[in-house]
């Protein structure tokens, strides 16, 4: 599957965003991100932290049927910071490896990469992605995840092509 027809959500976790308070820096980064990268995606949706409000994006996003579901922030340890705890419900298959390569990509930077909580994992014909609130954390989050997603898609769709390395 071509890029192109792959089509992703972003959503940007953020009480501060949500009530206007702060600028969303992160999310129209990941959008710019996907888009360059070929993805049909559109403008950030921004919700407030918390499970009820990340749930329902995650859901409404599913039910459009975005192929990638891309979060932005809630992955800290403040009492709200609850992303992962939302995405966890749509996980089928989390993707440790994916996650741990993103791990060792924040770690180049900064040690605080270390306090990221973020999930990677497919569920039905999605690929669910949590990144940090951070521009780094985005960018690094996207410097792994995007060559990925072209083969994440064929293997949701059930493509037969050539296993890895031939």
């Amino acid at each position: 599957m071509e890029p192109s027809n792959i089509t992703a959500t972003v959503i940007t976790v953020s009480d501060r965003s949500y009530a206007g308070i702060r600028e969303d820096a992160s999310g129209p980064l990941a959008v710019t991100a996907l888009r360059e990268a070929g993805l049909v995606c559109g403008d950030p949706v921004v919700v407030p932290d918390g499970i009820d409000s990340v749930t329902n994006a995650l859901r409404d996003a599913v039910v459009k049927g975005s192929r990638v579901i891309f979060t932005t922030g809630g992955t800290g340890i403040t009492e709200r910071d609850l992303t992962p705890e939302a995405t966890r419900i749509f996980i089928e298959h989390e993707l440790v490896g994916v996650e741990t390569q993103i791990l060792l990509e924040g770690l180049k930077k900064t040690p605080m990469a270390g306090l990221s909580r973020g999930l990677v994992g497919v569920g039905g014909t999605s690929v669910f992605i949590n990144a940090p609130g951070s521009r780094g954390g985005v960018k690094d989050v996207l410097s792994v995840v995007i060559p990925l997603l072209p083969h994440l898609i064929e293997q949701l769709d059930g493509v037969a092509g050539k296993a890895h390395g031939e």
